[in-house]
């Protein structure tokens, strides 16, 4: 049994089966177990790295850094990263740390993302800035930035470029969804370009990493990056689905929880998109904006199930297929095997979820 700070309590096997859908005891493969063993033995290595390296000597600071860290969450880069190494020497001492690395980029990242969005909840639970207020979340989140560079820079200048190279794609991300498209700009291809960046950089880094320092073949380390990128995009599609999607006990986010922070969204983008034309799509958009701004949650919440059953839903999801297809394709470049299989299992599970 693994058993975490958070007080909650998880089976051998049910991390796994949070990313891949795949419960260890399920497994008929002897290869497919022992991966699954190994990759769960090397999650419980990397909790322990961040847990030992997310420690401050100021007792507000320990207790920020590990409000999100004590949540929870699926660690879906670091088990895309052990796998990765799975295709060389397995989790070496250095893809735990790199993994560890990547994942405390990606908790630094929500802190900051939280503020932005002025979202209120984050894995079932208040978000930090509504705890502690902005200014404690943002330097709460740089804390843990430093950190990171911190675990990375005992991995050599390979690492820190790598690291600065992802950092610097996150906040490109971050400024275009914030600025929005320019004059000229198609507002599609610039909201998959901040999900490239936003969310694809970290999940290819992940693979990376995990390749790299697993010291597996060169040649493949770049087809396993662009597999990272083009899931991570099918991924995040998914979630602007998942965002119209009943409440969830898992996420505790009610429906339309993004729109109504004036996030933007694929099925919104394709919507505006065809409201240009007038018609239904434009009398469903003046009454999705209208709920939005009000104060009428059953008016928002008919309206968020309006566009949940409009075409523009179904082809947010076949343009997440779409990504996730190309990703699958890309696994042609490594040999058939368990770690394929894995990587071939969550790229289809990316965008088949419901949380």
């Amino acid at each position: 049994m693994v058993t975490g700070r958070s007080g909650r309590t998880k089976e051998r096997g049910a991390r796994l089966a949070a990313v891949l859908g795949v419960d260890i005891r399920s497994l008929s493969q002897p290869d497919e177990r022992r991966l699954a063993r190994d990759v769960e033995a090397g999650l419980d290595r990397v909790e322990a790295v961040m847990r030992a390296e997310v420690a401050f000597a100021d007792g507000l600071a320990d207790a920020t850094t590990r409000y999100l860290l004590d949540a929870g969450g699926k660690r879906i880069r670091p088990v895309l990263a052990l796998l990765a190494a799975h295709l060389g020497d397995g989790a070496t001492d250095e893809v735990i740390r790199a993994a560890a690395a990547i994942e405390v980029v990606h908790l630094a990242s929500l802190y900051h993302d939280d503020v932005m969005d002025e979202a209120q909840l984050r894995r079932g639970v208040p978000s930090a800035q509504t705890v502690w207020g902005n200014s404690v979340a943002i330097i709460t989140g740089d804390l843990l930035f430093a950190r990171a560079s911190r675990i990375v820079a005992d991995l050599g200048e390979r690492a820190l470029r790598m690291q600065a190279e992802t950092f610097e794609r996150l906040c490109l991300g971050q400024l275009h969804e914030t600025v929005g498209p320019r004059d000229g700009d198609d507002p599609i291809a610039h909201y998959l370009g901040v999900l490239a960046d936003k969310t694809g950089s970290l999940i290819a880094s992940a693979v990376e990493v995990g390749a790299r320092f697993g010291h597996a073949p060169e040649e493949w380390i770049a087809p396993l990056r662009e597999y990272g990128e083009l899931v991570g995009i099918a991924f995040q599609l998914a979630d602007d689905v998942i965002d119209l999607a009943p409440a969830s006990s898992e996420t505790g986010k009610r429906p339309g929880t993004d729109l109504r922070a004036g996030v933007t969204t694929l099925p919104l983008l394709y919507l505006r998109q065809d409201a240009e034309r007038g018609g239904e799509p434009a009398a469903l958009l003046e009454r999705l904006e209208r709920a939005r701004a009000g104060d009428d949650d059953a008016e928002f919440a008919a309206a968020v199930a309006e566009l949940r059953a409009h075409p523009v839903t179904e082809r947010t999801l076949a343009e997440a297929r779409a990504r996730a297809a190309a990703a699958m394709a890309v696994l042609d470049a490594i040999p058939d095997g368990p770690v394929r299989r894995a990587f071939t299992e969550f790229a289809r599970r990316a965008v088949d979820r419901e949380a």
